[in-house]
């Protein structure tokens, strides 16, 4: 039986020490797509088991009126990212010295986050306090109505104003006094535009407070879920066969819900959108380097980005309110998602006969990744700022770079431990209220066991520290300040190997 662990195989032991996943990366990030079973030598299996509990609190803003961007310090939020968990799986196996194959799962994109308590993300009710912070104090349930009216009489009376003025400049047979009437006339149709505005900005006020008021207590809430299958076949070459080029088809299905809750998101407030599960492919490609006798593994992969075409079923209040017609707030339709391409880089060195030294470079473009769901996005371009392209729901400035370094330690000729930290840049602040951090730092610490020859168990952890960020909506609205959070990762892994 062979119950030590060789400088060969130290490989072995670091790549089923490192069972904490991320969690809570840039993006929807979550498994980063890890491919390193492919590269261990001989037959070799795995089922990894990964749970994540994150802390991601702060506070909303107290300021709730749509036209203002300016952040107030609210209430507290309480902590908005739920636990969950999944699974990696993969296989491989080499089919005579040159060719291998493998199948890889994985969970690589999701979200799971709620918001809960009393803040602004949480439907109350109210519809008098409601108004009463839309519109800064201005006006309340009772007065909103006389005061929508007296606008519009106001428009009315400045519109004739306008007219009337406009046909005496243009009757007035000195220029001086044409000129006069015409700069008043203009002047009256520019104050008849602005009780235009202002009546307007009054009614979708109230709009969206029966909008929130019909969704008492339900909370705002995200869950995306994804899955993957990789088929890889690798060849390899060199006098050695120490170059590997591989490659194959991806099999990615994903799904999510969306409900935005609560006078933090405004006019769309009650908005709900579901998506149908969709199942579409991409390829994966890299090549890889290996030098045996130290222990030594380079690997560069790409893997493509992913078109999805899903159904969308979208409900939105104010579409119904804007078009007169309740059922215009129903709608069903398609939505294209394109998961982003990614660049991964794995390297790993031995250091001497019972230590090994890794390192993991992890490259996604979320600044070109964004949803726009077609109802939300007509609604928003009823807006004179975004009446050109209407707004994304989901998007991102930055992308995203994250690092990881590590050392594996045999202790016992069954038993090696390993530890890693890592940096995860984030994908920009302020970002989406729906997963409010910017990256994280983190450390880990894992252990491994040979219980036979082949068969070994591995366990991990990992400590997370997020980075600050402001909570923002498509809008470029401040609707929430969350700092000092933190989250852990627990994983187990099973795994086999036959060289």
């Amino acid at each position: 039986m062979r119950n030590t662990f060789h400088l060969k195989t130290l490989a072995v032991a670091i790549a089923t020490i490192s069972v904490a996943s991320l969690s809570n990366a840039a993006g929807l990030d979550r498994s980063g797509q890890d491919v390193t079973a492919f590269f261990q030598d001989g037959t070799y299996a795995e089922a990894v088991y990964t749970y994540i509990d994150a802390d991601v609190s702060g506070y909303d803003s107290a300021n709730n009126v749509p036209s203002s961007n300016t952040y107030v310090k609210g209430g507290e939020t309480g902590d908005i990212a739920e636990s969950y968990d999944f699974f990696r799986y993969g296989v491989k196996a080499d089919i005579n010295d040159t060719f291998s194959v493998g199948i890889l799962y994985d969970e690589p994109f999701g979200a799971a986050a709620e918001y809960t308590g009393d803040s602004n993300f949480v439907s109350k009710g109210d519809i008098n306090a409601s108004i009463t912070q839309l519109t800064g104090g201005r006006v309340n349930a009772t007065t909103i109505g006389p005061a929508i009216q007296g606008l519009t009489e106001a428009a009315q009376a400045a519109g004739v104003e306008a007219q009337r003025l406009g046909q005496l400049a243009a009757t007035a047979t000195d220029p001086q006094i044409a000129r006069d009437f015409a700069q008043q006339a203009r002047a009256q149709a520019e104050a008849a535009q602005g009780f235009v505005k202002d009546a307007t900005s009054l009614g979708t006020a109230g709009a969206i407070a029966r909008a929130e008021a019909a969704n008492a207590g339900e909370n705002t809430n995200v869950e995306v879920r994804s899955n993957s299958i990789t088929a890889i076949l690798g060849a390899k070459f060199g006098a050695n066969k120490e170059f590997q080029v591989y490659g194959g088809p991806v099999a990615q299905r994903i799904e999510s819900e969306v409900r935005l809750r609560g006078l933090a998101y405004g006019p769309a407030t009650g908005y709900t959108s579901r998506n149908s599960p969709d199942t579409d492919y991409g390829y994966i490609a890299g090549i890889a380097y290996s030098k045996p006798e130290i222990a030594l593994k380079a690997a560069l992969t790409y893997r493509s980005e992913i078109d999805h075409n899903m159904k969308i079923a979208e409900t939105y209040p104010l579409a119904g309110v804007l078009a007169g017609d309740p059922a215009a707030a129903n709608q069903s339709n398609n939505m294209e998602i394109t998961t982003p391409k990614s660049v991964n880089f794995d390297f790993q060195t031995g250091i001497n006969p019972t230590t090994l030294a890794t390192a993991k470079v992890r490259w996604v473009p979320w600044g070109d990744f964004k949803i726009t769901p077609p109802l939300y996005n007509a609604v928003s371009k009823n807006n004179e700022l975004y009446e050109e392209n209407g707004l994304n729901l989901v998007e991102y400035d930055d992308d995203q770079w994250q690092v990881e370094v590590g050392v594996a330690k045999r202790l016992a000729p069954a038993l090696a431990v390993s530890g890693t930290v890592g940096w995860d840049s984030g994908a920009g602040d302020p970002t989406t209220s729906l997963g409010p951090i910017e990256g994280y730092y983190s450390v880990g610490l894992g252990a491994k066991y040979n219980v036979t020859e082949n068969w070994a168990v591995s366990a991990g952890g990992k400590y997370l520290w997020f980075g600050d960020a402001k909570g923002q909506l498509p809008t470029d609205k401040i609707v929430g300040d969350f700092q000092d959070n933190d989250g852990y990762i627990l994983g187990v892994k099973l795994s086999y190997q036959d060289y």
